[in-house]
């Protein structure tokens, strides 16, 4: 009995995801042998959507891994125009659009690599007034802000949509990156419980940095959808490029939380 009902519900969730195209099968063709990804996997990006607040150097590779990947829908979240200093690590700003939108920039080149993409464009950042709202659209969140007050307003619209959310963050040849998810892992609150004050907008990086660490990230949104690999749920990966040295930390959530305390815990973690 068991058995059958596992079948039906396996045959339930074929059903409603998207079929893929001969066009789609062909440009994804190299992704199907990975293992444990194959057609579904395909399917599951296909029918997902992704927010990412910040398409600049790091929001920007992220974006760009998506959609190489295959995700059906991207929410872009980010205002002002491209400056001189934006290029040495934005690649989805040219020299030619100096001055314009960053978000439209963004968007042609997404569209240009991806033209089966849906993306939906929102010319501001991430705040109080309208994170909800855009967390709303999603099934992933990504945090690529600069600033706490941008991220600590992406995780409060995580933690009370219980939305899965991928923290990433450089600094000089540092990367940082885990997998938020209520009630299985820390907030973002539990591992920065106030604003760092020397977290400034303007920061010291290489565009090697944001992009290294922009494709990790994707890989952690990727994993979650597809069901492939083990996420950094309850890790913190922290990668010194400097030395090219990388190690895990095991992060808990704090039972004082302000943000995620009355989170119903979903089981300890291994």
């Amino acid at each position: 009995m068991m058995v059958e009902l596992k079948t039906e519900m396996l045959e339930q969730i074929d059903i409603a995801l998207p079929a893929l195209t001969d066009e789609e099968r062909a440009v994804y063709d190299w992704q199907f042998g990975v293992g444990g990804f194959g057609e579904e996997g395909q399917r599951k990006l296909k029918a997902a959507t992704v927010l990412i607040s910040r398409v600049g150097g790091l929001g920007g590779s992220v974006a760009w891994q998506l959609a190489a990947a295959g995700v059906g829908r991207l929410v872009l979240a980010h205002a002002g125009n491209i400056k001189p200093s934006d290029l040495n690590r934005q690649t989805l700003m040219t020299h030619d659009a100096i001055g314009e939108s960053r978000l439209e920039s963004a968007v042609e080149r997404l569209r240009a690599f991806n033209p089966r993409l849906e993306v939906e464009a929102v010319s501001e950042n991430a705040s109080p007034d309208n994170v909800l709202e855009l967390a709303a659209k999603a099934d992933v969140i990504v945090d690529c802000a600069p600033l706490f007050a941008e991220r600590f307003a992406l995780n409060r619209a995580a933690v009370s949509l219980r939305k899965p959310m991928i923290e990433c963050a450089v600094n000089d040849l540092e990367l940082h990156l885990t997998t938020l998810v209520p009630g299985q892992s820390p907030c973002l609150r539990c591992l920065y419980p106030e604003e760092n004050p020397l977290w400034t907008r303007r920061f010291p990086v290489l565009g090697a940095v944001s992009g290294t660490a922009g494709s990790l990230a994707a890989m952690e949104v990727i994993k979650w959808i597809a069901g492939v690999g083990e996420p950094l749920v309850g890790q913190l990966l922290i990668g010194d490029l400097r030395s090219m040295e990388f190690r895990k930390l095991r992060v808990r959530r704090q039972p004082d939380c302000p943000e995620c305390a009355g989170v119903p815990d979903e089981g300890d973690l291994p």
